[in-house]
């Protein structure tokens, strides 16, 4: 059984101190962040907000009304002030008169650019007449799932009745826009002491005439849906009841590992995807319960959901009571062929003689009983927050059935929203893609100097990545630096000894679970070492060997099955040295691995050309900034090799070098990017050394 949803209630977070000396806009903001702040009151991008402020014209210097509206594509829990369009409202009132009529509505759009208010580049949103329409001062449209389980319910407009009165009214489904606006207006005309309406399969307006008066209002209505729908459901269980169990946590996890980098393989024809592995509490409950596929395939209902979800997911065959993973996987290429087809098929029945092409077929959500939901998408945040919402679409459908009948979208209606040309748009106006969008990487050494400089270089490609290493303490330091400047979303880390078979098997099941898969091993793990052969002992010998060769080895052969089961190539930069190629005194031991290393990537070429994948090998030498391998032992030890101090070492090896230059991870980082980039698609079993110049290094 479901527990209450409401047994957690909203808290109202206003500050009246902190208020009290804000402007109307700075109140604004200040609102708009807390509403955004629980995801129970709106999603991720979703819903707007609005003031209308008297301010000074800056060009007549007359005191005019001025819309502040969330401007497009922001989010209200972190939108700051450069977030919101100004619009004068005498203009926007003016544009009435140019209407017309609903069916060219979208040509509107290009009227608000001329009503903007002191040159704010800020793009309005289509949104924006609904809360200019208005007349109270400040407005607050909302997407809370509680009151979308209104929105989307057969009885939508009774529910409303039931549970408001004539506080809040209910307008019918139309598409966001112009005319939307106008029918507001009317509304708000013909019932002046309305507080807010519920937009039929959308979403919640409210609005009051103080900015506080405006948020309490909206957190009082959204409390009101979760109480009612509390009462209503308690003791009832969910979606018809279970039809199966979950498998334990770890096999979930395990089971989403197999499945992912099969899904993405079969999904990035146009693009490399990313994914998400959610097994929360919500959609186990959902991808366990008897209804689930009927209501699966009656598609969400609120337009947000959708834009980010696909209008439906795709349901993946597995019985977690008899778990054949294989039999799954044997399946999965019909399934999503499958999908394909039925998406081209919508396309085709909806699309109109304007409409955008035919969007990428593939589904973005995968249900799979007894383990959780996958989705995949073009970067990790998008393939997440495409999770968010469809568990916003899981809450809403668990609302609707249960007091009602759940209701999706019409088909049309939902085409004409995913292929509207304001959205396409909109997607023709983002940035292009940069060189390593979509690609997943994996570093080992990764809190060591080269390595971390590698994960920024990718990550700043766009690139995301798993960086692997045996110290805990500098592995969470490096992630904790780099997720603060490319987000948490992109970085992951694992603690791994690249000796350990059983580590390196669960760190590449790992990466599958947190990204779908991968296509870039650096494999960067290193040990340094500097004694006379008669004073090396087994013990040291073997080190070098185990980790400088085994190790990479290891790492190698899990990576090539992970390529194998995508089945789009990849690539493996190994980082060795310019002692695989030139000998060094007193270094037998790290020599000698270094040279294993460097003809083991050589096979590895050899053997992953057939299913495109390259391998290469970058040659540092003396990189001693930020390097691990230079403290401690090994730096006296070259020190002494060399007949210098430690202060001396680093001169000495940048004056024997052929350009007298210091060698940085940055420059290995730089080969790294380039060996793993498309800038060398036509590259395998090629060595870059990066070391200034030594000539006992160059390759024969």
């Amino acid at each position: 059984m479901s527990p209450p949803k409401s047994a957690q209630r909203l808290e109202n977070k206003w500050d009246a101190s902190r208020a009290k000396n804000m402007s109307e806009p700075e109140k604004l903001l200040y609102r708009s962040n807390l509403l955004g702040s629980d995801k129970r009151i709106t999603n991720y991008g979703g819903g707007n907000t609005s003031a209308k402020v008297l301010q000074k014209d800056p060009l007549t210097g007359e005191t005019v009304e001025v819309l502040w509206v969330k401007g497009s594509g922001g989010d209200v829990g972190s939108i700051a002030m450069d977030g919101f369009s100004t619009l004068y409202m005498d203009k926007l009132n003016a544009l009435r008169g140019l209407y017309r009529g609903v069916e060219y509505e979208d040509e509107m759009v290009a009227y608000l650019p001329h009503c903007t208010f002191n040159l704010n580049p800020r793009a309005a949103s289509i949104d924006t007449p609904l809360h200019a329409y208005v007349p109270a001062r400040h407005v607050d449209h909302m997407h809370p799932d509680a009151i979308i389980a209104i929105a989307a319910a057969r009885d939508s407009k009774a529910l409303t009745q039931q549970i408001f009165g004539d506080t809040i009214g209910w307008l019918p489904w139309k598409k966001p826009g112009y005319e939307l606006g106008l029918w507001l207006s009317d509304f708000c005309a013909r019932n002046p002491d309305a507080r807010g309406v519920v937009l039929e399969s959308h979403g919640l307006f409210t609005w009051a005439d103080d900015a506080r008066d405006c948020y309490d209002l909206t957190l009082d209505i959204i409390q009101t849906a979760m109480d009612w729908f509390a009462e209503q459901t308690a003791g009832k269980d969910a979606f018809g009841g279970a039809r199966h169990q979950s498998l334990p946590a770890d096999q979930r996890r395990a089971a989403a590992s197999r499945l992912m980098p099969a899904i993405r393989g079969m999904v990035s024809g146009q693009q490399h995807m990313v994914g998400h592995f959610t097994d929360s509490d919500a959609v186990l409950e959902f991808v366990n319960a008897n209804e689930m596929e009927r209501l699966a395939a009656l598609g969400t209902s609120c337009p947000d959901h959708f834009l980010r979800t696909k209008i439906r997911p795709l349901v993946v065959d597995f019985d977690p009571a008899k778990p054949d993973i294989d039999a799954t996987l044997a399946g999965l290429a019909d399934a999503i062929s499958d999908y394909r087809e039925d998406y081209m098929a919508y396309y085709e029945r909806c699309k109109h003689d304007d409409s955008p092409a035919l969007r990428d077929p593939n589904a973005v959500v995968y249900l799979v009983p007894g383990v959780g939901m996958i989705t995949f998408a073009k970067d990790k945040a998008t393939a997440r927050i495409s999770g968010e919402f469809y568990v916003n679409a899981i809450n809403v459908m668990r609302g609707a059935d249960a007091v009602s009948e759940y209701r999706g979208l019409p088909e049309q209606e939902a085409f004409d929203i995913e292929y509207w040309l304001l959205e396409e748009a909109k997607l023709q106006r983002m940035p292009a893609p940069k060189s390593m969008a979509g690609r997943v990487a994996l570093v080992t050494g990764g809190a060591g100097g080269i390595g971390s400089a590698t994960a920024e270089r990718y990550l700043r490609e766009g690139a995301c990545v798993m960086l692997a290493d045996i110290d805990e303490t500098a592995l969470a330091e490096t992630a904790e630096n780099l997720s603060a400047r490319y987000s948490a979303d992109v970085v992951r880390t694992v603690t791994m000894n690249v000796t350990d078979e059983a580590a390196v098997v669960s760190a590449c099941s790992n990466i599958a679970a947190e990204f779908g898969g991968v296509d870039i091993l650096v494999s960067n793990a290193g040990i340094a070492s500097s004694a006379p052969v008669e004073e090396t002992t087994l013990d040291l010998w073997n080190r070098n060997m185990a980790i400088l060769s085994t190790g990479y080895f290891l790492v190698s052969r899990e990576a090539f099955k992970l390529f194998r089961v995508q089945d789009m190539g990849g690539a493996i930069v190994f980082v060795a040295s310019k002692n695989g190629l030139a000998a060094s005194p007193n270094a037998s031991a790290y020599c000698t691995a270094k040279a294993s290393e460097i003809h083991l990537a050589r096979c590895l070429a050899l053997e992953g050309a057939p299913m495109g994948v390259r391998v290469n090998v970058v040659n540092p030498d003396a990189v001693l900034k930020g390097s691990k391998i230079w403290q401690g032992e090994w730096l006296d030890q070259r020190a002494g090799t060399y007949g210098t101090d430690k202060d001396g070492l680093e001169a000495m090896y940048r004056d024997r070098s052929l350009l007298k230059r210091s060698v940085l991870p940055d420059d290995i980082a730089e080969a790294a990017y380039f060996l793993a980039s498309d800038l060398s698609a036509k590259s395998t079993g090629n060595i870059i050394n990066v070391d200034a110049g030594n000539v006992q290094a160059f390759t024969r």
